[in-house]
């Protein structure tokens, strides 16, 4: 993206920031979730982008590293951290960027309501939802965005944070950030967060203790190995062939004919991805060639059980979002 040294309309249009100076001027920081491709995009070549960033905004801009994720997913987090006047602006260079480049390649007129994931600690979690919920009901009449507060998974042992979501047009996420934010700054222990924001290297789960990688889904990884079933995602059911091969086991799932894009992704860039950050091996039928009196395609991933519970996890990940941006 060339340079400019005009902020985005938006930054003009949004609602006043916080009177408070002392408010304005407390560190803070903001931690939220993006894809592989999209922390690439927010580096920019040579880190050019994010040193664009950083210079406009007056905040410190930190990724995790390269298949450093966050527990569950297999998104990059990163954290925004200086005043909040600066983290703000930050946040809105990023987004706007990303919104951005989303719109064009939709090429859609009408902006699309989005998500967007922070993460919180549990311990800060109280302050947003406030006594019987009254102070996130207060944030969603306010911004008009759509607020909600996952539990706390239990799954991975040490894990201490949770996911906000938010989901709305990138003007109702802004707002919705700028009272989230502020609530956050006014709790002095969620400052101690900014020394250690991506610390989940060492996490564990259920079955594979110390395991170094953390984009393998609880849900998946406790489940009994052939009983994963996602046919109200739009992905079918799943068969494991038994078919020995040097690599190791085959596994065939089924994923509705409308969804195998999003595996498959541009130019096969998501299959590669998967490929390459698991290890395993991944065949999709031709069109027409369905499972067994359904009209999923069939998905062959072969490799290690650990191999195939990742790309399977994956998989199934990216049929949820689509899934879930239908509902919205």
């Amino acid at each position: 993206m060339e340079s400019t040294e005009s902020y985005p309309e938006e930054l003009t249009n949004r609602s006043p920031e916080p009177s408070d100076d002392e408010s304005a001027e407390k560190p803070t920081h903001v931690r939220f979730l993006v894809s592989n491709a999209a922390a690439g995009s927010v580096i920019g070549k040579g880190g050019s982008t994010i040193t664009e960033f950083q210079a406009k905004s007056g905040a410190r801009i930190q990724l995790s590293r390269n298949q450093e994720f966050f527990p569950g997913t297999t998104d990059r987090i990163i954290m925004i951290s200086g005043s909040t006047k600066e983290v703000v602006n930050g946040l809105e260079l990023i987004l706007d960027k990303l919104h951005s480049e989303l719109h064009a390649e939709e090429g859609s007129d009408v902006e699309p309501r989005r998500r967007l994931r922070l993460v919180v600690p549990n311990s800060s979690c109280g302050g947003i939802i406030g006594k019987g919920g009254a102070t996130i009901k207060s944030f969603i009449e306010e911004s008009k965005a759509g607020i909600k507060i996952s539990p706390l998974d239990n799954t991975f042992y040490g894990l201490s944070d949770r996911l906000v979501t938010l989901s709305g047009t990138f003007e109702e996420q802004m707002r919705a950030i700028d009272l989230i934010l502020a609530k956050l700054t006014e709790d002095d222990h969620y400052s101690q967060n900014v020394h250690s924001p991506f610390s989940y290297a060492g996490l564990s789960y259920s079955g594979f203790h110390g395991h170094p990688y953390a984009y393998v889904l609880p849900s998946v990884a406790t489940a009994g190995y052939n009983s994963a079933n996602y046919a109200h995602n739009g992905s079918g059911g799943r068969y494991q062939n038994h078919q020995k091969e040097e690599a190791g086991t085959t596994v065939t799932i089924g994923v509705s004919d409308e969804h195998i894009g999003l595996v498959l992704g541009r130019g096969g860039r998501n299959i590669m991805e998967i490929t390459q950050m698991t290890g395993a091996r991944i065949k999709i039928s031709d069109r027409g060639d369905f499972m067994s009196g359904t009209t999923d395609r069939k998905v062959s991933i072969t490799g290690s059980q650990r191999a195939i519970q990742q790309a399977e996890t994956m998989i199934k990940q990216k049929v949820d979002s689509a899934s879930e941006r239908d509902t919205e």
